[in-house]
C-alpha cells in the first residue's frame, strides 16, 4: 500500500447541486462558483491548508444559497447566500 502525504488540516464540502442552482453567484462580479473561490484561498492541491471538495447534493437545499460543511465542525452546516463576504466564511473554516 502506498501513502500520499498531504498538508490538509480538514476538508470543506460544498454542495454541487446548490452551486449549480445559484449559477456561480460569488466573487467580485457574482459569476464565480463558491468552491472555486475557496480553493483559491486554501492553496494548491496537497499543499493546501484544507481540501475543498464539491460534493453531490447534501439534502439541505436552501433557497438561493449554497450549503457548506467543514469537516472540523461536522455538526454546524453553513448556508451561504450569494453576495455574503467570502472573508468571513474563509475565517470561519480556517482559510483566512
Amino acid at each position: 500500500m502506498k501513502v500520499a502525504k498531504s498538508d490538509w488540516q480538514g476538508v470543506i464540502l460544498v454542495c454541487g447541486k446548490c452551486s449549480r442552482k445559484v449559477d456561480g453567484g460569488f466573487g467580485p462580479k457574482g459569476r464565480t462558483p463558491l468552491a472555486k473561490l475557496l480553493r483559491k484561498l486554501a492553496g494548491k492541491g496537497r499543499k493546501a491548508r484544507a481540501g475543498v471538495v464539491e460534493s453531490r447534493c447534501l439534502k439541505l437545499c436552501p433557497k438561493n444559497a449554497v450549503t457548506v460543511v467543514d469537516s472540523r465542525r461536522p455538526g454546524e452546516w453553513l448556508v451561504i447566500a450569494p453576495g455574503e463576504p467570502i472573508d468571513e466564511l474563509a475565517a470561519r473554516v480556517g482559510l483566512g
